[in-house]
């Protein structure tokens, strides 16, 4: 417990919410940018089941915003790298790593354990996937989003709205290619992570029904109102 003293000192954690935080699963899908900077900030408090998941390999493009690689772990499955890493910063934590590209048929085997699924993944194709695996399970899933300044963010379950609810008639094979900054990254995974400590901790105003959005550029933020689709098909 004397690694994680300064998270007990806090009034809202204490003993009892750092046992809670402890026994907590979450579920770190994509291992980019934000999901290198979500694992950090997830084995920091002290979150130590964490299951992960990235089919794909480390490369040279990934370095200006994906910190938990070195040159030595280039063009090697990102799962794998990311765990020998991270238990080099914190050897306590119980990581599960997949290899695999989540889809329809695995999916539900690979994330049934866990409470809580942090979507850290760079395409729409795979944030659905998660929408709809999150609502129709009633798993928690923080949604988070990059593109070059711009960040946003919002809490999904059964209960409240959705990407479907908000996009009923997105096409989630649109591909889109942009540039993205590391601070940005950060800034969105950080609030990602503390979604989940908070969702954890039970405490007040999670952003369900709202799309948190920052344009790093500006330094503003901005809270957005979602409503909850009647019409929407998972609901």
């Amino acid at each position: 417990m004397d690694k994680y003293q300064r998270n007990v000192l806090i009034n809202e954690i204490g003993i009892f919410g750092q046992d809670k935080l402890k026994n907590a699963k979450v579920f770190v899908a994509g291992l980019g940018g934000l999901g290198s900077f979500v694992l950090y900030n997830l084995a920091s408090t002290g979150i130590i089941h964490i299951g992960i998941v990235d089919f794909d390999n480390v490369g040279i493009t990934n370095f200006n915003r994906q910190i938990i690689y070195d040159f030595a772990d280039l063009n090697q499955n990102k799962a794998i790298c990311a765990k020998r890493n991270i238990l080099k910063y914190n050897p306590d934590l119980k990581i599960e790593t997949y290899k695999e590209k989540l889809d329809e048929k695995n999916i539900e085997s690979i994330i049934e354990d866990y409470d809580i699924i942090i979507d850290c993944t760079d395409n729409y194709k795979s944030k659905f996937l998660l929408n709809d695996f999150a609502v129709k399970c009633d798993k928690k899933l923080i949604y988070g989003g990059v593109e070059e300044f711009l960040g946003q963010v919002s809490v999904i379950d059964k209960n409240h709205a959705c990407l479907r609810c908000i996009f009923p008639d997105f096409d989630i094979n649109k591909t889109v290619k942009k540039g993205i900054i590391s601070p940005v990254v950060s800034s969105i995974a950080s609030i990602q992570a503390m979604e989940a400590v908070k969702i954890i901790l039970g405490a007040e105003d999670i952003l369900y029904n709202k799309l948190l959005t920052i344009n790093c550029l500006k330094q503003e933020f901005k809270k957005l109102a979602l409503t909850k689709n009647k019409l929407c098909k998972l609901h």
